[in-house]
């Protein structure tokens, strides 16, 4: 046996030594600061963002009398303000910051009633550090309003759900000068609300009409809560190569296409659907099937018609990327009884496609030309029912002694389009009205000669 006699620095050594194995076995901690906290109000919900400096370790719960929910954060610190928060529309009344368990972080959230939570972290991405969402939804529900109310003479108005792009937390593609793609298409999509609800037999529907984030799944069933008859998606494309400029439309892809009337038909909340005008509840799995994918065929050449349509119109007011209409795997797309494009305006990218997405007035000629263009689709393609339909066959814009419809100028028109819009050719529609150039005014009237 060998026994080691050790001196009083030798230990002194042997003590320093377990401290410092002891410190580097012990998990590394580290703060994580609050920097940001940002708010949005959305029709059923609001969203309270925290940007956070690292990931973070978080639980919460809710109280009652009052009503409360807490979110306790660990080893966090608060470099936040909250003074330029709005809570004027939300059930937040205010929030309350302590310290826990002398390192902890509790935050509270003091309501004027109660709400269901749910929360959930971000990682960080090119745009933002790590986030922590905290979603406040309202326990009542509002009611879903049927938008397909009787018209003129008993007819029904087309419904257009117009879907802005990104949203609150989600500025979308970012141009120079600030640009932010969720702003440049909301005020394009306002725009197209309000031309559509001056055309006789259209009502624009917004699937969000503010500054606040939608799901893509919740979007596709707010346009089918509207009971919209087609689902137009407003974006502006972005790029590396800030050199690549124009406009596009997409649709959905065959392959897209397929895989969404599959999850459709398994999806038990859809048993009851209406799908094409036939109930697939009471058919068997291989008839309805056969029934949903006759209808998404349908629906995917319809999508691809109208996509030409706004094509065609956006040719007019900007460069295009692509000539014809581009098909892809969007999720927001996948609405299998709903006619859907995706319209990218322009690339924001681009400093000088930038300044004209920004303008107020090349905004209003874009909306113009995605009206112009849905338009012109349901001029051939609304269906029995509608005022659009009625109008276009057996309404006021039919001439009885000749059968041919007639068409009151409107500003912007031109005789060109109205020939493409109608499908007949310019010098037709010239010798029909017997015009001998192209200069047409307000307010005329012009027989459409019938199609050969």
């Amino acid at each position: 046996m060998v026994i080691a006699l050790m001196t009083n620095n030798s230990h002194r050594h042997l003590s320093w030594l377990l401290v410092l194995l002891t410190l580097l076995a012990a998990p590394l901690v580290t703060a994580t600061d609050i920097d940001g906290v940002r708010l949005w109000r959305a029709p059923d919900h609001t969203r309270v963002v925290l940007d956070l400096s690292d990931t973070a370790t978080f639980n919460y719960f809710t109280l009652n009398n009052p009503d409360r929910v807490v979110v306790d954060i660990q080893g966090a610190k608060f470099k936040a303000q909250l003074n330029d928060l709005d809570f004027s529309r939300s059930p937040v009344k205010k929030i309350r910051v302590a310290k826990r368990n002398k390192q902890d972080l509790r935050l509270v959230f003091d309501l004027s009633v109660a709400v269901k939570p749910n929360t959930f972290l971000l990682a960080a991405n090119q745009q933002y550090g790590d986030r922590l969402v905290i979603d406040l939804y309202d326990r009542e529900a509002k009611p879903t309003v049927v938008k397909t109310a009787a018209n003129n003479n008993g007819k029904r108005d087309i419904i257009i759900a117009i879907d802005a792009g990104h949203g609150g937390e989600d500025p979308g593609a970012l141009g120079p000068r600030k640009a932010r793609e969720k702003v440049v298409v909301m005020s394009i999509a306002r725009e197209v609300k309000r031309l559509l609800d001056q055309q006789p037999g259209y009502r624009g529907e917004l699937v969000r009409d503010g500054d606040y984030y939608v799901g893509l799944s919740k979007r596709r069933a707010i346009a089918r809560e509207k009971q919209a008859d087609l689902f137009i998606s407003i974006h502006a494309d972005a790029f590396t190569d800030k050199s690549v400029s124009g406009g596009s439309v997409y649709t959905l892809s065959q392959r897209g296409a397929s895989s969404a009337s599959a999850r459709f038909l398994a999806a038990s909340e859809n048993s009851t659907d209406l799908i094409g005008g036939v109930a697939l509840s009471d058919k068997d799995n291989m008839l309805a099937t056969v029934l949903l994918d006759l209808s998404m065929t349908a629906k995917l050449d319809h999508s691809v018609l109208v996509g030409k349509e706004i094509l065609r119109e956006m040719k007019g007011v900007t460069k295009l990327h692509k000539n014809t209409v581009e098909h892809a795997g969007f999720a927001v797309l996948k609405t299998p009884d709903i006619p859907s494009v995706l319209v990218e305006t322009g690339f924001i990218s681009n400093p000088k496609e930038a300044r004209r997405l920004t303008s107020s007035s090349h905004q209003k000629k874009l909306a113009k030309a995605i009206v112009r263009g849905t338009d012109a689709f349901f001029n051939r393609h609304a269906v029995e029912g509608t005022l659009v339909y009625w109008l276009n066959h057996n309404g006021q814009s039919v001439v009885a002694k000749s059968g041919s419809k007639t068409y009151k100028i409107k500003s912007g028109d031109t005789l060109s389009e109205l020939a493409s819009r109608y499908s007949v050719s310019l010098a037709d529609l010239r010798r029909y009205n017997r015009l001998s150039g192209d200069r047409i005014r307000v307010g005329q009237v012009l027989k459409i000669p019938p199609r050969s």
